[in-house]
């Protein structure tokens, strides 16, 4: 029988990492989108015309998701599971970990809360639909925190190959 190795324990790390980044992102965007869907068919049935403004307004929490996803195909493709050696470290694992928690929490929770602005958006363009562009400043305030996440996350992942450990 061989002996355990904790090394062997760092692709899993990593692993869990990336998908974190994708299911969280995924899941609030899904949440997102569905709430800010069912906002902009109430108006849509009433005002036909506005299908167009309230689709943008729709759309806007269903970036985290997409986000998530580039962290997740980026820390694949480092770790060597799309192609390359798959042998990553403990330490290097939990850096891949780290690298993708980001992305992960922050990616959940704004699309859960950009939904919530963006609702509130599409009730206002219902009843302005002048003020589209001032609506959709709302929820894209939000996004800027999901882009500074993405960030975060995109530098530290691309980057943890360069560390020895």
């Amino acid at each position: 029988m061989d002996k355990f190795d904790i090394n062997s324990l760092g692709i899993v790390l990593a692993l869990v990492g990336a998908v974190l980044a994708a299911l969280l992102g995924g899941i609030g965007s899904a949440i997102g989108v569905g709430m800010t869907g069912q906002a902009a068919a109430g108006v849509v049935s009433e005002n036909p015309p506005l299908f167009g403004k309230v689709l943008i307004l729709q759309l806007l929490p269903g970036t985290q998701g997409i986000y998530g996803l580039l962290i997740a195909f980026l820390t694949l493709t480092n770790i060597g599971v799309l192609g390359g050696s798959a042998d990553i470290s403990f330490a290097k694992g939990l850096l891949y970990l780290a690298a993708c928690m980001p992305m992960a929490v922050i990616g959940l929770i704004s699309a859960k809360q950009q939904a919530k602005a963006a609702v509130s958006s599409i009730a206002l363009v219902a009843k302005r639909p002048d003020q589209f562009g001032k609506a959709m400043i709302f929820p894209a305030m939000v996004e800027t925190y999901a882009v500074l996440a993405l960030l975060v996350s995109l530098l530290a992942v691309a980057n943890i190959g360069g560390i020895s450990i």
